[in-house]
């Protein structure tokens, strides 16, 4: 059938884009020797990464930033993949949560596990950023609370932890085991425990012991008397092929910031509201690396580059489906079972948590903006299914009847018939899946997609209101923008009766 061959066509179009975008960073990469240094989504690693990056741009060197990336084992994974070039890693990170070798306590030691990986951690920058177990200053003295065994002897406390530290092998697990604690725990965004802890929400939470917020909030790290936290040393971890020039520039860095230093730069971005660009651009001027002057924080540049990356995602994948959800509503809406399967898979997509269907993409499709893109359009499907499929099957069959006695060919009843009667359920269905995916697409931050979800991310990780407020607002606004596009198609291309009246 024409409709058949029209569908298969469109489906080989979509994957040939697919294929397009997912070779198009990689040929640019490639191109002009581009070093894709990469970062976590707190705001030391996102300070770590601009000043790597800030050094190799002054060494001469293109630099692509995939700054916010959502833990340690998606950073990891696009390093080993070779989506990303490097990132700042902990030695202690390394050794219990990725290696899984605990003996392993040198870089030394680590490298020789990470060569079966084509990965090298370079020389630390001097600081050990071990984890610790903080607590408000009063209730500690009002508790007793010196050490983390204490925390044994009060199971009443409210201890909420970051997420990442509630799952790691280093983390809440096995402190817990170590020092016999039996509390209920629960997780919480690293960027947001403070306030909560300084707010009374919470009574104790992990934390890095070279963040600012330690002195802001005046807050007590409980002694590890068992030695349970392993050294965390900040050091560039890179993959191998990484120009030598590149790892000589990086390696120049080592050694140059301690504790309280660390502790400075983390307080000038979380504190002082400055830039981590700007941050990074002291540190590396007082290193004699770059000339000294503060960067300029281009806020309508960024916002416009979001935008447009924003609607890059949802668009592709909107477009593909379109394309694959009305025809595949065509091929079966007359067979009522495979119709409801159909439907019934898409809902099961819809069932799967954004960020965990997100995060299933990657070891696909890697990260950045391809399974961004599939992940939304497998959440566009279902609106766009069901509403064409339902639009499709309850049109009057008086109508379908005198199409066929008229002699109307089943092309030509779908043609003349069916599609313009369904055309208000199909516009719905696109509408509402227009919507889900500008809201949807936000998340793509956390794999390197971009979009208005990067201030947010990076505002989660800062405790940072108008960050947050840089993403969302835009993305709100992209929505009410699209309603009332949409709006303006169906007046321009329905006719009056068949209209919304909502």
């Amino acid at each position: 059938m024409k409709i058949r061959r029209i569908i298969g066509h469109a489906l080989r179009y979509l994957l040939l884009c697919a294929t397009a975008v997912s070779s198009a960073g990689a040929a640019a990469g490639s191109a002009d020797d581009r070093i894709v240094v990469a970062s976590k989504n707190f705001n030391e690693s996102y300070l770590l990464g601009e000043i790597s990056a800030r050094a190799l741009e002054a060494a001469g060197f293109s630099v692509e930033r995939r700054f916010g990336l959502g833990g340690t084992l998606i950073c990891y994974e696009a390093l080993v993949n070779g989506e990303v070039d490097l990132y700042v890693e902990y030695t202690g990170t390394l050794s219990q949560a990725i290696l899984n070798t605990p003996s392993a306590v040198t870089i030394e030691q680590l490298n020789a596990l990470l060569a079966e990986q084509n990965l090298q951690l370079l020389a630390a920058f001097g600081f050990n950023n071990t984890y610790a177990m903080a607590v408000r200053r009063e209730q500690a003295q009002a508790l007793g609370l010196r050490s983390i065994a204490d925390i044994a002897d009060h199971p009443e406390l409210n201890v909420v932890v970051s997420h990442e530290f509630l799952e790691r092998g280093d983390g809440w697990p096995g402190l817990a085991r170590t020092y016999g604690l039996t509390s209920a725990v629960s997780g919480i965004e690293h960027g947001l425990a403070y306030q909560a802890l300084d707010d009374g929400v919470i009574d104790i939470t992990d934390a890095y012991s070279t963040d600012g917020e330690l002195k802001r909030y005046d807050l007590r790290v409980l002694t590890d008397d068992l030695g349970y936290f392993p050294q965390y040393l900040a050091a560039p971890l890179v993959r191998d092929d990484l120009p030598r020039r590149a790892k000589t520039v990086l390696r120049s860095l080592a050694g140059t910031i301690g504790d309280e230093e660390m502790q400075r730069l983390n307080a000038a971005v979380v504190f002082d509201g400055r830039s981590f660009a700007d941050v990074a651009n002291e540190y590396l001027s007082e290193q004699g690396l770059v000339a000294h002057g503060e960067v300029s924080d281009l806020l309508w540049s960024s916002l416009l580059a979001n935008t447009l990356q924003h609607l890059k995602l949802t668009g592709i994948a909107l477009i593909g489906a379109v394309l694959l959800g009305v025809g595949a509503s065509l091929l079966v809406f007359r067979t009522p079972l495979a119709a409801r399967a159909l439907t019934y898979f898409c809902g099961l997509l819809q069932t799967v948590p954004s960020i965990a269907l997100l995060a299933l993409m990657i070891p696909l499709f890697g990260i950045g903006m391809l399974p961004a893109i599939i992940a939304l359009f497998l959440y566009s499907l279902l609106p766009i299914l069901r509403n064409t499929i339902t639009a499709l099957t309850t049109i009057d069959p008086t109508l379908i009847r005198v199409a066929v006695a008229m002699g109307l060919k089943d092309s030509e009843q779908l043609r003349l018939v069916y599609l313009p009667l369904a055309l208000p359920g199909m516009f719905a269905g696109i509408r509402t899946a227009a919507v889900i995916s500008i809201g949807t697409a936000t998340l793509a931050a956390f794999i390197g997609a971009g979009g208005l979800g990067d201030p947010i991310v990076t505002g989660l990780a800062l405790n940072d209101v108008n960050l947050i407020l840089q993403g969302a607002l835009p993305a709100a606004g992209l929505a009410v923008i699209t309603e009332l596009v949409f709006e303006g198609l169906e007046k321009l291309l329905l006719p009056g009766h068949l209209r919304r009246t909502d």
